[in-house]
């Protein structure tokens, strides 16, 4: 009586095989046929031709190992600029030594060093775009990266794209940052000189992500797009320098924090919509192959903004503790670090009612509209 049903399951399951089998030959088919050439091929084109695929094997194991390995990746990294409750806003004139005693000192008086309290924004900016091009590869810009999966965008694929988008995120909120430096930040009231310096930083900074040494548009040979952040990292600490140094400007005034936050909020807003976007039009589960990158872009965009906001309290030290928006901002932080505690394995985008394929995108938007919710609360507070 059972022989039908295992007849059954018997015939699906060589079903599936043939099918897997056959896709296997379809991908392998070319490699067959170039093997056979490469068969018939003389002694010399066949040495040429080994060192052609011995260097693409190594490029792509290098590009492999990129994509793959996170150096340095840390939930916690804000807590180094972090610089306690006691500590002045950046741009405050600090005494750090009496150069004609060679004794310490917080009194100033003749002969006194001053100093000027550096920038905790600035120093994370530039520290996150190190960490972006230095301490990893710029994975947007890599010529396997252009050049995709058989011609396939990888960011249409589930494969060797997270990393990718999650440098992207982390360059937005360092985008964002720089401009508000040039702006409003690094200089007083919008009528003072803009700070060459962050001028060039911000320039550089908004440069195409995608840029490798030659490209089609216009065709040529181009700087690529790791060059010109290393150029804003350069620009970025020699501005913190001369603050230090009180030989430039810092406004830390309570309505250039509430225009910083109104553009973080800003900017992560957008980022929740695409999140909704994709969320609500697809739910495949995990053969959404969009997902992941969404997801990893959002999650990069809070791990920079995590580090800015920690900047932020440092840099705003007497707002913060004047306007009493100490918990508020204990609150926003620790609502940071839940948002970052959020780490799938593998990202799926299914139904919200659905038990077997989570919903990651909507996971993470919560945890956005719950920082933008808490980020418009202090604005309210700081605007009394």
């Amino acid at each position: 009586m059972l022989d039908p049903i295992i007849n059954f399951f018997t015939w699906i399951f060589q079903m599936i095989g043939k099918g897997f089998g056959m896709i296997v030959a379809w991908l392998l088919w070319p490699f067959l046929i170039a093997g056979q050439w490469y068969r018939k091929r003389g002694f010399i084109l066949k040495g040429i031709i080994g060192l052609l695929l011995l260097g693409l094997v190594s490029l792509y194991g290098y590009f492999f190992w990129q994509t793959q390995a996170w150096t340095n990746f840390d939930t916690n990294y804000a807590t180094a600029y972090s610089r306690g409750a006691q500590s002045a806003s950046a741009g405050e004139v600090v005494v750090s030594t009496a150069s004609a005693t060679g004794t310490s000192g917080s009194t100033a008086g003749e002969g006194d060093v001053k100093t000027c309290m550096p920038s905790a924004i600035t120093a994370v900016t530039a520290d996150l775009t190190d960490y972006n091009v230095n301490q990893n590869a710029w994975i947007s810009s890599m010529l396997l990266y252009k050049l995709g999966f058989f011609g396939l965008r990888w960011d249409l694929t589930p494969f060797f794209d997270n990393k990718a988008s999650f440098q992207r995120g982390v360059n937005q909120a360092v985008r964002r940052t720089a401009i508000e430096l040039v702006d409003r930040l690094g200089r007083i009231r919008g009528s003072s000189q803009i700070d060459p310096n962050l001028q060039d930083a911000r320039g550089s900074l908004q440069f195409d992500e995608y840029t490798w040494y030659i490209g089609f548009n216009p065709p040529g040979p181009k700087t690529p797009t790791p060059a010109f952040y290393r150029s804003a990292i350069a620009d970025l600490r020699a501005y913190n320098e001369k603050l230090a140094a009180c030989n430039a400007t810092f406004d830390a005034r309570a309505d250039n924090l509430v225009q910083f936050l109104d553009r973080i909020a800003s900017d992560i807003g957008s980022t929740s919509d695409i999140l909704r976007e994709r969320s609500e039009g697809y739910d495949s589960g995990w053969f959404d192959t969009r997902a992941d990158d969404r997801f990893w872009f959002s999650y990069g965009q809070l791990y920079g903004y995590y580090g800015m906001i920690v900047a932020t309290r440092s840099d705003f030290a007497d707002v913060i503790k004047s306007r009493g928006l100490v918990p508020l901002w204990d609150r926003l932080e620790s609502q940071f670090r839940a948002a970052l505690a959020v780490q799938p394995f593998i990202i799926s985008n299914g139904r919200e009612d659905g038990w077997i394929m989570p919903t990651h995108l909507a996971t993470m938007g919560f945890y956005v509209l719950r920082i933008r919710t808490n980020m418009i609360e202090i604005r309210s507070v700081l605007d009394r």
